[in-house]
């Protein structure tokens, strides 16, 4: 099959990525990202996708991926990968209102219960309008926190 992205390397992105490889600059993934675009270099030992997904334990589409972002976006992000374009939020829970979760966890269960389960604390919050919504789940890592 025809490749569409052709990477060619010029000698100072050549080194630069040598360079990333031998002194492990960055995260793994930069590195393998490093190794990937030096095999399929064009100008130099222009392997097969198959053969660099085989050396490097990945899938051909990941060869491929690497090699489009390269072409299309620079040699700047190929190795770097792309930047989110929505960070993470920050925390829903601040302090205070972890305290208020954890006090509302210590009094008694609510009529007609047994136990206080995670499902019903976190309806609680949303109830005594402490945040707007909350899953069982945020309830659950607050409480182990302070366990």
């Amino acid at each position: 099959m025809q490749k569409k992205y052709i990477v060619r390397l010029t000698q100072q992105e050549r080194e630069h990525l040598h360079e990333t490889v031998k002194k492990l600059k960055g995260g793994s993934q930069k590195v393998r990202r490093a190794w990937i675009l030096l095999k399929a270099d064009a100008d130099g030992p222009c392997w097969t996708d198959r053969r660099i997904a085989e050396a490097f334990c990945c899938r051909t589409k990941t060869v491929e991926n690497i090699r489009k972002q390269f072409v299309v976006n620079g040699f700047r992000q190929a190795p770097d990968g792309k930047k989110r374009e929505h960070p993470p939020v920050s925390k829903l829970l601040n302090g205070e209102r972890e305290a208020k979760i954890i006090a509302t966890r210590l009094g008694p269960p609510p009529p007609g219960y047994a136990n206080r389960t995670l499902r019903l604390s976190a309806r609680k919050v949303v109830e005594s309008e402490l945040v707007p919504s909350v899953s069982h789940e945020t309830v659950r890592q607050t409480l182990k926190k302070t366990e």
